[in-house]
């Protein structure tokens, strides 16, 4: 049975159903009203409210000097933003796309990521990069990307990717209070996916803290983001059909991992599947799988499973399903473990 994600939110009692993209509004205009250091800046965030709106009324809220419309270059977004951290800011720049991110990746990897360790603890870089991202919207090309893995890579970036409303604003709260750069990516397949009851007012989702989604003692499936809902339906899928009982883990942070969550769940279950829509060459779930060979050896039982999309460009509209981990193989990949 899935459980239910609020849970792990403190509350005062109120709470207001929201889609993913509702709580993303929600967050900013919380935070930004509790602390006026706080600045968005990107393409459209101001006027038009971003591209997917999920900023939609910020900018009549707080004004121009707080809510920024850019030009369209990514680097210089997110150059400018590593200099008003260290000036004292904290910025949010909102990236459109993810796969519109790659200008922007010199200042990151070189500058965002490496400021504390450069400066030996003197300064840190306190800023948020937002970005939607993965497929399902049949958009075209670098607006589907799922590259996580590029920044996951990189020591000195924390990497966040919910999966709920609920979520989305407490880690998104997290994110904005962290000393550290961010790279917040939003699964903007299921931002208006659907609602769910998120905490009025501030809270906080830990960041390095995964999410036990559904419990089970046959198999660990390891996912994020858009993923984890497919996951879900797979997993109840088999409940029903096979008795199968899957646990679902949904990371929530990507860096860094909760390896305790990931090893204590296999050491259950002795089979594993990861579940992610980037690429399957040295994606996350490589690191995954070497995380549990290295942590659980002796409790595995089958070989882990993969389950990815394709080491091919995202595909335009006709292959868009077909490219993206669906229920179906989802359900397939979890037999492969179970049946080793």
């Amino acid at each position: 049975m899935s459980t239910d994600s609020i849970n792990d939110h403190p509350s005062n009692g109120e709470v207001q159903q929201l889609t993913l993209v509702e709580a993303i509004t929600d967050g900013l205009s919380t935070e930004m009203n509790r602390d006026e250091s706080i600045i968005v800046l990107g393409e459209d965030v101001g006027v038009n409210g971003g591209v997917f709106r999920a900023t939609d009324g910020l900018y009549e809220e707080f004004g121009g000097d707080r809510v920024v419309d850019t030009p369209l270059a990514e680097s210089g977004i997110v150059g400018s933003a590593i200099g008003l951290a260290l000036s004292g800011l904290k910025p949010i720049p909102e990236m459109q796309f993810m796969g519109f991110m790659y200008p922007a990746f010199d200042q990151l990897v070189s500058h965002a990521a490496r400021i504390r360790s450069r400066s030996q603890g003197q300064y840190s870089c306190q800023m948020v990069v937002r970005a939607p991202y993965g497929g399902g919207i049949r958009a075209p090309e670098h607006h589907s990307e799922s590259k996580e893995a590029f920044f996951v890579h990189e020591p000195g970036l924390k990497v966040v990717a919910p999966s709920t409303p609920a979520d989305a604003k407490g880690l998104l709260t997290a994110s904005i209070r962290d000393p550290d750069p961010v790279i917040f990516l939003e699964p903007k397949l299921i931002y208006r996916a659907f609602r769910q009851d998120v905490p009025t007012g501030a809270y906080k989702v830990p960041l390095g803290s995964a999410s036990v989604r559904r419990t089970g003692s046959d198999v660990s499936v390891y996912t994020w983001g858009a993923m984890t809902q497919p996951a879900l339906i797979a997993a109840d899928h088999l409940s029903d059909e096979k008795g199968i009982e899957t646990e679902v883990i949904d990371l929530r942070t990507l860096s860094p991992l909760d390896v305790e969550t990931i090893v204590e769940s296999f050491k259950k279950t002795g089979r594993a599947a990861i579940v992610h829509e980037a690429p399957k060459t040295a994606g996350l779930g490589a690191e995954i799988s070497t995380i549990i060979q290295e942590e659980a050896l002796v409790y595995q039982e089958a070989p882990i499973q993969r389950i990815t999309g394709f080491d091919a460009p995202m595909p335009l509209h006709a292959l868009e399903g077909y490219y993206l981990p669906q229920a179906v193989r989802i359900q397939e990949g979890i037999l492969d473990a179970v049946e080793f």
